[in-house]
């Protein structure tokens, strides 16, 4: 299950179909990162040249000259190195660019200083990410500035630079079918790690403990790479939002919560459920989980084309203050308490951000000054929260220490909405039932 070749030339004729004429796009590959003073970082490929390209390997440029006599898609890479490749693996080389991931032309990326300013002269116009990586930005200028001291000999440089972003990332937005169906693997491969941590989960249990277990039914499905940290906060780490240490030991009594989802085929899946780990709510935690799943439910029936996007985080915001006012951790009128944000002590996020190849993916949230209409196609999180500080002293003492948080990923549909990640489950009640059948 992958992207074919024809899909990744349909993105590019998109992409040069909104270029201005005579112009080029260019788009760096992710360095490699080095993790320590002999190891690197696992390679990840660049999401925009991905999503062009399918081309994996470091040490690469794609460009796209749309109308280019020679061909309208070159791409820059390492060249063969039979010695390298014992010990790093196999390279495509500039032949592999063009037999297998479609380049029109292909050169070493030794060559590029001497050969893409020739690509770059006589274009009135580069679209080129600015201000994501420093040192390429230097070396575009390099280019640039190199035909311009050739000016007096007739050469002629680009005279606009044009955020490729902007373009790019409203194409990446909109997921194809097939895109979709890969979605939708990394949310049932996901699921099926959530599950496993609910069986798994009992009092004296390390976090880390619980982590290996997902991280192992990720790679074991054919997700090698979690989207994100994995974060399996219990008791009051479960108020951190971005707790990642996973280093503490779960307590009868308390709640944990698991946000974790994996990276499959280059697509992010992003899941959060909190659950008891003993297996049995209190009467607080059902109380808070429910006002909890209550926003969410009503979060995500917001969810249809023609809505905009915060709609569902409007609706969250209503539904979880008016239930802290009935709970007495609030005070006053609830539209004043909006107003004031006043919520924001125990919700301080939003309800969800786009899904993608990136978990917090690309594309715009308003458009000229107004939030963005739902389409059919665009993928989002829905995940409220609440978090009560084991500090805050203004609550009872018997709703300290409670942070509770419940996501799923849901597809905007012709009619409505499609939840992607709905295989685990997150009524309490089901959830007291899987727990208390993890042995049978």
């Amino acid at each position: 299950m992958k992207i074919t070749r024809q899909e990744y030339a349909r993105r590019r004729k998109a992409l040069m179909e909104v270029m201005e004429p005579n112009s080029i796009a260019i788009v760096p590959g992710a360095p490699e990162r080095q993790r320590s003073r002999d190891t690197d970082y696992p390679y990840r490929q660049d999401s925009d040249l991905h999503y062009l390209s399918g081309f994996p390997e470091p040490g690469t440029v794609l460009v796209l000259i749309p109308g280019r006599e020679h061909g309208e898609y070159v791409l820059f890479c390492r060249e063969r190195d039979p010695e390298r490749e014992i010990w790093d693996g196999y390279r495509a080389g500039p032949e592999g660019a063009c037999r297998d991931y479609g380049a029109d032309d292909a050169f070493p990326i030794d060559d590029i200083d001497d050969i893409l300013p020739g690509l770059l002269e006589g274009r009135e116009r580069v679209y080129y990410a600015m201000g994501k990586d420093r040192e390429f930005d230097r070396q575009v200028m390099d280019w640039v500035n190199s035909i311009r001291a050739r000016v007096r000999s007739g050469a002629s440089p680009p005279g606009e630079f044009t955020d490729l972003s902007h373009f790019l990332h409203d194409l990446r937005l909109i997921k194809s079918a097939a895109e979709l169906r890969l979605m939708r693997q990394a949310g049932e491969i996901s699921a099926r790690a959530h599950i496993r941590a609910m069986r798994a989960c009992q009092p004296g249990v390390m976090e880390y403990q619980v982590e290996a277990d997902i991280l192992h039914e990720f790679a074991r499905s054919g997700a090698r790479d979690p989207a994100y940290s994995t974060i399996v906060g219990g008791g009051k780490n479960g108020c951190i939002l971005h707790y990642v240490e996973n280093s503490a030991a779960l307590k009868s009594g308390d709640l944990v919560l698991i946000d974790a989802g994996c990276e499959y085929e280059m697509y992010a899946a992003d899941i959060t459920r909190t659950f008891p780990v003993n297996g049995t709510f209190s009467a607080e935690q059902r109380t808070l989980y429910e006002l909890v799943l209550k926003a969410q439910h009503a979060a995500i029936a917001e969810i249809r084309p023609g809505n905009h996007w915060n709609a569902p985080h409007e609706v969250s915001v209503n539904v979880l203050t008016e239930g802290l006012v009935e709970l007495g951790l609030l005070e006053g009128d609830v539209h004043a308490l909006i107003e004031n944000e006043a919520y924001r002590e125990f919700y301080m996020h939003r309800v969800g951000h786009w899904l993608g190849m990136d978990v917090h993916d690309v594309g715009d949230y308003k458009i000229d000054g107004h939030w963005r209409l739902l389409e059919p196609g665009m993928v989002m999180t829905v995940e409220p929260g609440l978090y009560v500080a084991p500090d805050n002293e203004r609550v009872a003492k018997k709703w300290r220490g409670i942070g509770i948080r419940i996501e799923d990923d849901v597809v905007v549909t012709k009619d409505g909405y499609e939840i992607l990640t709905s295989d685990v489950p997150k009524d309490p009640d089901a959830i007291e039932a899987l727990m208390a059948g993890a042995d049978s």
